[in-house]
C-alpha cells in the first residue's frame, strides 16, 4: 500500500486520481505464481480500486490480502451500487441508544456549548426515563437529560436553547428483548443521516434516502417512518432536524408520498397497513396545524409558503455565511461582525432589516434550499410552487389512501386531531380530493404563466408572480397538478433553461445572475445540481409520458457520477457542478461539498445521492447501462442506440 501510494498518489493527497501524474501501472504479485511472477494493474480506475481493497483489508487489521483481479475491473456501475448497499448505508445508519449513540448525537459539533443534551417532550416518559438511566450509569458522558415545556413552543424559548442545545428524542422500541440476558431492554430505532459528519435525523434527505434503501434496507425505512409519526405527534411536525435549534422549523413534506412508497415495497408484512394508517393520520395532523395555518397559510391566495417561527441568526450558519449582510450594520454600531452578530443575538442591539432578513434566512432553510439567490429577502413572503406541489400531493396521497385501503373511512384518534375537531370522528376521501382541485385551481392562477410555460413563486407581500427561474418548476408533473397541455408547454420550456451536459441544474443561469463579493454564489443556484431535483423531474417525467427526456436527463447525471467516482477514487458527493464533466465535484460555495475530504477509499457517500444513482439505475434500460460501463457520455449512447438492432 506505501509503495502503491509513492508510486501513484502524487499530489499526497491519498487518494489516485486523475489529477496524480504518476505512471499508471503498477506491479503486484500474483498468487497463481506463489508471488514468483508480477503482474502490472493499469489504469486510474483499476488502481484507485487496488488502493481502496487494500485500505478496507488493512482497517480489518489484516497484514496479508488476496484480491481478485475481477474485484479491481468490476464494472463501475456496478460497483458503485454495490458499495451503497453493502458499505455506505451501513455506515451512515444511526440509533439515538446506548452509551456511543447518545453521545454521538447529543453532542453538536455546531454548538458553543458542549455539554451533551437531550430534551424530552412531555408526552415521552419511557424516553426520559431511558436517558436518565443512562445518564445515571455512565456519569462520565455527563449527559444533560431536559423536559421541554409543557406549553406552546416560542421562538424566543427556541433561541434561549440556543445557550444549552440539544438532540430532541425520537422514536424507541421498549419491546425489545435482549438476547443476551432475555430482559427487555429499549433500543433507538434506526434511521440515515446525510452524510458521515452527522448525527440527527434530517427530514427531507431521509424521505430521498428512502427511495434508494427499500430495496436493501426496508427496515430502517420503516424505522424512519415511526420516527417522523413520533415527532408530529410530540412536535407537531416532521423538523428540519431533531436539534433543539430546529424546534420551530420543518423541511419540504415528503411523508405521504414516502408511506405510500414504503407500503407498496412492504405490504405483505406483518403491520404494513399499521405503519400506513399511522403515518397518513400524521400527515393529516401535520397538514392541518403546520402546513395550512398561518402564518404559513396566506389567506388571500390559499397557497402556503415556508415561515417558520424563530428570532436571531440561525446557530448553525457557516461563521463567515452573512459577513456581506452584517457588515453594513457592523460598521453603523463601530463593532466588528463578530461582536454585531453576538449583540443583535443577544438583543442588545435592535436592527429591524436583520429580524426581517432572518425571518427570510430561516424560511430558505426550511424550504430545504438553503441557500439561493431565489431566496434572499422574500422567501417567506413566497408561495411557492415546490411546497403548494408538495401539499397538492399530500392531498391527492391522502384521498387515495382513505379510498383504496380504508374503506373510504378513517376514523381519526385524538393524538392525530387537530384543534376543533372531534376525537374519532370520521375522514373521507372526498374532502381531500376537493382540496386538491382547489389547489390547483390556485396554482393555475397565482403561479402558471402561460406565455413563458413555467410555474413560478408567488410574492404575498407584493401579489405578483415572480419571474425567477427555477428547476422546482417541474415539481408538478411530479405532483400530478399539471395538465396534459400545461405539461407539453412545461417539459420543454424548462428543459431548454435547465438541461446541462451532467443533469439539470437548480436555476437558470439567467436568473442566478452576476456573482461579486456583494452578491456571492449560493449553493442551490446553477452550475450546481442536486440529486432530489433529478428524482422528482424524472418520476415527473415519466408520469406524463415524457420517457425519453427522463432516460436523458437521467442517463447525464448517472454518467457524470459514474465519471467522477471512476476518475477521483470512488467520490460521491452532496452536490455537482452540471456543467463541468472533468472535475464536478470540485464546488466551490458556501458550506463546501460533503463527502469529500475521505482518504484512501469511500465509505459513505452521500445519502440522497447514493440513492439516485440506485433509482436512477431501475430506470435505465440495458443498453444505457451497459454504456454507463464504459463510461460513454450521452451522445456516444444515443448514437450507439440509434444503431442498435431492435429487439
Amino acid at each position: 500500500m506505501a509503495a502503491l501510494l509513492k508510486s501513484e498518489d502524487t499530489d499526497n493527497d491519498k487518494l489516485i486520481t486523475v489529477d496524480d501524474r504518476g505512471p499508471k501501472s503498477f506491479p503486484i504479485r500474483t498468487d497463481s505464481s506463489k508471488d514468483a511472477r508480477l503482474r502490472e494493474i493499469k489504469g486510474n480506475y483499476r488502481l484507485a480500486n487496488l488502493l481502496q481493497e487494500l485500505f478496507l483489508a488493512q482497517r480489518e487489521g489484516k497484514t496479508k490480502v488476496l484480491i481478485k483481479h475481477s474485484q479491481l475491473t468490476e464494472e463501475p456501475a456496478h460497483r458503485l451500487s454495490r458499495l451503497i448497499k453493502e458499505v455506505f448505508w451501513n455506515r451512515l445508519t444511526r440509533r439515538i441508544d446506548s452509551q456511543p449513540g447518545i453521545e454521538a448525537a447529543a453532542q453538536d459539533t455546531k454548538a458553543v456549548e458542549s455539554q451533551p443534551r437531550v430534551y424530552v417532550p412531555p408526552g415521552a416518559p419511557k424516553q426520559h426515563s431511558y436517558y436518565s438511566r443512562v445518564a445515571e450509569e455512565n456519569p462520565g458522558m455527563n449527559l444533560d437529560v431536559q423536559w421541554l415545556p409543557k406549553n406552546e413552543i416560542t421562538g424566543g424559548f427556541i433561541k434561549s436553547l440556543n445557550l444549552k442545545p440539544g438532540a430532541l428524542a425520537l422514536e424507541m422500541d421498549f419491546s425489545h428483548t435482549d438476547g443476551s440476558n432475555g430482559q427487555k431492554e429499549p433500543i433507538g430505532l434506526p434511521f440515515i443521516v446525510p452524510g458521515g459528519r452527522f448525527n440527527e435525523l434530517y427530514n427531507w434527505d431521509s424521505c430521498f434516502c428512502a427511495i434508494g434503501m427499500l430495496e436493501s434496507h426496508p427496515y430502517v425505512v420503516q424505522s424512519i417512518l415511526r420516527h417522523f409519526i413520533f415527532e408530529i405527534k410530540h412536535y407537531g411536525k416532521i423538523l428540519n432536524a431533531n436539534r433543539s435549534y430546529y424546534l420551530g422549523r420543518s423541511q419540504p413534506p415528503l411523508l405521504t408520498s414516502t408511506a405510500l412508497r414504503t407500503y407498496e415495497a412492504t405490504k405483505l408484512e406483518a403491520g404494513a397497513k399499521d405503519l400506513l394508517r399511522e403515518a397518513i393520520l400524521a400527515a393529516m395532523k401535520e397538514y392541518n396545524n403546520y402546513w395550512t395555518s398561518e402564518p404559513r397559510l396566506d389567506p388571500v391566495t390559499g397557497l402556503s409558503r415556508y415561515r417558520p417561527i424563530g428570532s436571531g441568526i440561525p446557530p448553525e450558519c457557516e461563521a463567515n455565511q452573512h459577513t456581506h449582510i452584517l457588515t453594513p450594520f457592523a460598521e453603523k454600531h463601530n463593532m466588528t461582525v463578530q461582536e454585531l452578530a453576538i449583540a443583535y443575538n443577544d438583543g442588545r442591539i435592535s436592527e429591524p432589516d436583520l429580524d426581517i432578513f432572518f425571518l427570510h434566512d430561516r424560511a430558505s432553510r426550511e424550504s430545504g434550499h438553503d441557500t439561493s439567490v431565489r431566496f434572499e429577502g422574500i422567501c417567506a413572503d413566497l408561495a411557492t410552487v415546490d411546497l403548494n406541489s408538495l401539499l397538492y400531493r399530500y392531498e391527492t396521497d391522502i384521498a387515495t389512501v382513505i379510498r383504496t385501503c380504508f374503506a373510504d373511512s378513517l376514523p381519526v384518534p385524538e393524538i392525530f386531531c387537530s384543534p376543533g375537531q372531534e376525537p374519532n370522528h370520521i375522514e373521507t376521501s372526498a374532502v381531500w380530493d376537493r382540496r386538491a382541485r382547489t389547489r390547483k385551481a390556485r396554482m393555475d392562477r397565482y403561479c402558471w404563466d402561460e406565455s413563458a410555460g413555467l410555474y413560478f413563486d408567488y410574492n404575498t407581500a407584493t401579489a405578483t408572480r415572480t419571474t425567477f427561474e427555477s428547476v422546482t418548476t417541474l415539481w408538478p408533473l411530479w405532483a400530478g397538478l399539471a395538465s396534459p397541455n400545461q405539461a407539453s408547454r412545461l417539459v420543454p420550456s424548462a428543459l431548454s433553461k435547465f438541461e446541462q451536459t451532467g443533469g439539470l441544474s437548480s436555476t437558470s443561469r439567467a436568473s442566478r445572475g452576476p456573482i461579486s463579493a456583494r452578491r456571492p454564489q449560493k449553493q442551490w443556484d446553477y452550475p450546481y445540481g442536486w440529486a432530489p431535483h433529478q428524482i422528482l423531474a424524472w418520476d415527473g417525467f415519466r408520469r406524463y409520458g415524457y420517457y425519453e427526456e427522463c432516460e436523458r436527463v437521467c442517463y447525464k447525471w448517472l454518467h457524470m457520477m459514474t465519471r467522477t467516482f471512476t476518475d477521483y477514487n470512488g467520490t460521491v458527493v452532496e452536490k455537482y457542478n452540471v456543467t463541468d464533466l472533468r472535475a464536478p465535484h470540485k464546488v466551490k460555495a458556501e458550506y463546501g461539498n460533503q463527502g469529500l475530504g475521505f482518504q484512501y477509499a469511500p465509505l459513505e457517500g452521500f445519502g440522497w445521492t447514493n440513492a439516485s444513482y440506485l433509482y436512477g439505475l431501475s430506470l435505465m434500460s440495458l443498453h444505457a447501462k451497459r454504456a454507463l460501463g464504459v463510461n460513454a457520455d450521452y451522445e456516444a449512447f444515443a448514437r450507439a442506440k440509434s444503431k442498435a438492432t431492435p429487439v
